[in-house]
């Protein structure tokens, strides 16, 4: 089921590079057409060749990056974050991207020629089994990408590995309050558009106590829609009503937690 979930999220992302030559905005970018993503424009290092949409919110902002920062991305994408987070941590610093999908360190590493960062990595990997030594990054950030991987408690578990002590990560990402309905749940273009795969936030909060990590917190916490036409895909017009009214929230969180 794993290996299944992986592949879904490398089809959709790789079909996400190769539509964005002729995608006129973000929307059209985004896995099912969901944009669930804040804007980077005013942002130091924002490339707009790099932004395809595909976050749900700015982990940069709550990083605490500093000059001479080793930051690790998770699930860099086409590089955006890594370029936003390479302006923090500035010539002294280092900036690497890990990404599973290989036409998305592609795509990254050509934006990066043509911006010509030399402290700047795009690295094909898992973030179950980040290819990287322990205790070798300062601050970790990844952007509505963990709920891509099916082991919340793996990918937790090598982020507080990576990490050297008193490193910090800061992540944004997609949480629940209240159960989806199973046709969402299944729902292969929701999943990589991080719905499907979202855990409940008590749950979601938990992965991360179990990792280790101390100091805890939300920093930013925003409620979702999703649109009637997307969702009628799935559900029966009496479904989606149920849902409406079922009291389910989907929200964007940015959380932050320190390895001790």
């Amino acid at each position: 089921m794993e290996k299944a979930i992986k592949e879904v999220v490398k089809e959709k992302y790789t079909e996400v590079v190769q539509s964005s030559q002729s995608c006129c905005g973000p929307s059209c970018c985004s896995p099912g057409g969901i944009d669930f993503s804040e804007g980077y424009d005013k942002l130091e290092g924002y490339s707009k060749e790099a932004d395809l949409g595909l976050g749900c919110g700015l982990p940069t902002e709550y990083a605490r990056i500093r000059e001479g920062h080793t930051v690790l991305d998770l699930g860099s994408g086409a590089g955006n974050d890594v370029f936003v987070a390479r302006s923090l941590a500035g010539e002294s610093g280092r900036v690497i991207g890990l990404d599973m999908t290989e036409a998305m360190v592609a795509q990254a590493r050509a934006n990066n020629r043509k911006l010509g960062y030399e402290n700047v990595e795009f690295v094909l990997g898992d973030i179950e089994d980040i290819p990287l030594e322990d205790n070798s990054i300062d601050v970790a950030i990844s952007n509505c990408v963990m709920n891509l991987v099916p082991d919340k408690d793996k990918a937790y578990a090598e982020v507080y590995r990576v990490l050297r002590p008193g490193g910090h990560f800061s992540i944004s990402d997609i949480v629940l309050k209240g159960e989806l309905p199973p046709a969402l749940q299944e729902a292969a273009v929701l999943y990589a558009g991080c719905v499907a795969g979202a855990l409940q936030k008590a749950d979601y909060l938990k992965a991360i106590e179990r990792a280790g990590f101390a100091n805890i917190r939300i920093d930013k916490e925003r409620q979702l829609n999703l649109p009637d036409e997307l969702l009628l895909e799935f559900l029966s017009p009496d479904e989606l009503k149920a849902f409406r009214n079922g009291g389910t929230g989907i929200f964007s969180i940015n959380v932050y937690g320190e390895k001790g």
